[in-house]
């Protein structure tokens, strides 16, 4: 029979492998929002927005930028909700520990894949509604699925990241959707199965995850779930024992001797201000490009339905490729783990070091892919696909990471959910770019692209920021020591 440490070991990579699965197929489903929207055309869905119109020359044309502009709207909520709702769902998961956390992340998902399901063309409305409901849920999946990583000791940042990574691969769900689709299933009967893998994430809670919440570091012979109907998850109270104040720490500790800032001074400080600006100018013109996309293409092809599904099933596809990007960004951030510091430099000040280089690629590559999506060349767009996937699996990961490094430890879950939120209000503005461009711009994005493109610009002033801060403290550093 197996030991103990065998059946440990055995539930940990069970923990991390279905946790793998949830946040790949399930939890950032809405971020395929492309794919589902060549189906719900297909379908009819607000079908009412589209209206005939007369060209120049006299021709009849049918003109559905009314039904576009409905559908940017449904992803404009969705993807606003997703952000602004981090900050409640953090302190959800803070107070009342995973599996309160959870169930109601599983309800919402549930809720909003059977309102999907059973909506309709008349029904269009329902969208609203099963969009907010299905990104607050998966929300809760990435959240209470990345304390995993404190399972696993020195691999913690690498699972972290993966989980990240997979987060943004799971918007390929709705391209499977879409061909399933295209061979003949219904909308109904795809969403109806959805809402049956309900019982797996059920199945998680209860047996694969702890009641509260994974400590880090772990204490000796922790061990989580039900087993033989006893839950087996170590109390707050015993952890706080075995390893005072474990249960507080947060996803990534960084072991600072100086006096910590308060809340207040964090939110006062430069480096908050700049990394949520950061966030919110790439995050908006992500946000863009995905809620505009199947316009963009309409556009190109010069409505070629054939054509459009092919560089939207390409689109879906380089989504995958989000879990195998993520990492990478770990790597750069943790390059320096295992080597001598310099005499006198904190480990924060080497992390913070450290994520120079990835902020400036972040930003970087924000720029490179809002200036080919500003390109009207259909096939250059293969090359934005790629590029956008890319950039958006380093800036999610690199957000978080830098948030662990540059403030205090017992204020990151806070930080972390109210930079989201903040940032989701920026993104709000998607909607007024997108009525912009169908309005007063005819139809032409390239303005409202460059000046995008402009503002990805000024993210590099955060990386340049940090990379003076730290010079500074060394110069510090070496006058101390020659003096």
């Amino acid at each position: 029979m197996p030991g103990p440490c065998d059946t440990l070991s055995l539930r940990r990579a069970l923990t991390f492998t279905t946790g793998l699965v949830e946040c790949l197929c399930f939890a950032g489903a809405m971020f395929g929002w492309a794919s589902l929207v060549f189906i719900l055309k297909s379908d009819g869905y607000f079908s009412s927005g589209c209206v005939n119109a007369t060209e120049s020359n006299a021709t009849q044309v049918l003109d559905c930028t009314g039904q576009d502009e409905q559908f940017s709207l449904v992803f404009t909520i969705a993807s606003f909700m997703n952000n602004f709702l981090t900050l409640p769902s953090g302190f959800l998961f803070d107070h009342f520990g995973t599996t309160v956390a959870r169930l109601f992340g599983i309800f919402l998902y549930t809720l909003g894949t059977l309102m999907v399901g059973f909506s309709n063309a008349a029904l269009s409305i329902m969208l609203f509604p099963a969009l907010s409901s299905l990104a607050a849920g998966g929300v809760l999946f990435l959240m209470t699925n990345m304390q995993v990583g404190n399972l696993f000791g020195s691999h913690r940042s690498t699972i972290i990241t993966l989980y990240n990574g997979a987060f943004d691969s799971s918007s390929a769900l709705f391209l499977v959707i879409k061909l399933l689709h295209e061979a003949g299933f219904s909308l109904r009967s795809c969403f109806v199965f959805l809402s049956a893998c309900s019982v797996l994430h059920l199945f998680r809670t209860f047996f694969l995850l702890p009641r509260d919440k994974i400590p880090y570091k772990l204490p000796e012979g922790y061990t989580y779930g039900i087993t033989c109907g006893k839950t087996k998850t170590l109390s707050l109270e015993h952890t706080t024992t075995l390893s005072p104040g474990s249960e507080e720490k947060p996803l990534n500790q960084d072991l600072a001797v100086k006096p910590e800032k308060s809340f207040a001074e964090c939110l006062k400080s430069r480096f908050f201000v700049l990394q949520l600006l950061w966030l919110s100018v790439m995050q908006l013109r992500h946000y863009l490009f995905i809620g505009t996309l199947n316009p963009m293409l309409q556009r190109l092809t010069a409505g070629d339905p054939a054509l459009v599904s092919r560089y939207i099933n390409a689109f879906a596809i380089t989504q995958l490729c989000g879990v195998l990007c993520a990492p990478w960004n770990g790597l750069i951030m943790d390059r320096h783990k295992g080597k001598t510091r310099p005499p006198g430099e904190s480990e924060q000040e080497t992390d913070l070091r450290a994520s120079v280089l990835s902020l400036f690629l972040t930003s970087l590559q924000c720029v490179v892919f809002s200036l080919c999506a500003s390109i009207p060349y259909l096939p250059l767009q293969y090359l934005t696909f790629v590029l956008q996937v890319l950039n958006r699996s380093f800036l999610y990961g690199g957000n978080a990471a830098f948030i662990s490094v540059a403030f205090p430890q017992c204020h990151f879950g806070k930080l972390y959910g109210l930079i989201m939120s903040l940032s989701a209000v920026l993104s709000v503005l998607q909607y007024p770019c997108f009525a912009l461009v169908n309005g007063p711009l005819d139809g032409n994005p390239l303005y409202v692209n460059i000046a995008l493109t402009l503002f990805s610009l000024l993210t590099l002033i955060h990386p340049l920021s940090v990379f003076l801060h730290c010079r500074s403290l060394a110069s510090q550093r070496a006058i101390s020591s020659s003096s």
